[in-house]
């Protein structure tokens, strides 16, 4: 087992800033938040190996597909959980079933640390308000961008290389020492369960009775053709092409009436 180095934490370190401060590409660095994927490349391309740091990920994502966030506010942060999850379970070639296990803990500690930046910004708005009452168009700037940026980054660029640096290598070697035991099997079981757990509170929130049934096509065709191989490209070619056959359908049914 390798531990990540300086370089290699700090890098992922500063990804998680980045993303959880929002500071960049505009909106689209909330969906960064939200996707473990895009972490999980990250993670994959520092530590050399993205094949397994995408399957890996890939388990994580599917807990995180029926969670909301009301308020911007997850109770289980999705980036963190993979920027941590993700290089232990490459440290440790830990299966992606049981990097789930380890990710859903480390996700709500940093639930946490997003609520702690909303406290730390409760001074910042004050400031803002201040400068509001003075007309300061330069100040709100500072106290409405920069600021609150530069609080995300002294909040979780710290905590994450710590826990990658010195964390991550001991969880990895506990994890490692305890592969093949009972401890391992729970923790496979476990993460299993929470993928399925995810995947069936998508289909309840978004499932339409008419629409169950592309569902139901889903899953067998996976069951189906498991033997070929497929990759996950070709099923979204597939499931793209059933899409756009659907809607025409219905834009010519509409228009017949």
């Amino acid at each position: 087992m390798d531990s990540l180095s300086v370089g290699q934490a700090l890098i992922i370190a500063i990804w998680i800033g980045l993303v959880m401060s929002r500071v960049f590409f505009g909106g689209a660095t909330t969906t960064l938040r939200f996707t473990p994927m895009m972490t999980g490349l990250i993670c994959g391309i520092v530590m050399g190996d993205v094949k397994n740091a995408m399957e890996v990920s890939a388990a994580i994502q599917l807990i995180y597909m029926g969670v909301f966030s009301p308020g911007g506010q997850m109770p289980s942060e999705p980036a963190i959980a993979a920027g941590i999850a993700v290089p232990v379970a490459l440290m440790s070639n830990l299966k992606p079933e049981a990097a789930v296990a380890v990710a859903v803990p480390v996700g709500l500690l940093g639930s946490y640390l997003y609520q702690f930046r909303f406290f730390v910004n409760t001074f910042v708005i004050k400031l803002t308000d201040k400068y509001a009452e003075q007309a300061k168009s330069n100040m709100l700037t500072f106290s409405i961008i920069i600021l609150p940026t530069l609080v995300s980054f002294v909040i979780f660029i710290p905590f994450m290389f710590i826990a990658l640096y010195f964390g991550a290598p001991i969880i990895a070697s506990v994890v490692e020492s305890v592969s093949g035991g009972l401890l391992f099997h729970i923790l496979t079981v476990i993460g299993g369960g929470l993928a399925a757990i995810g995947i069936a509170v998508t289909v309840y929130v978004i499932g339409k009775k008419d629409y169950i049934i592309f569902f139901l096509l889903a899953y067998f065709l996976t069951t189906i053709l498991k033997s070929l191989d497929i990759t996950m490209v070709t099923y979204a070619i597939l499931g793209s092409l059933i899409a756009a056959i659907y809607v025409i359908s219905k834009k010519e049914a509409r228009e017949t009436i």
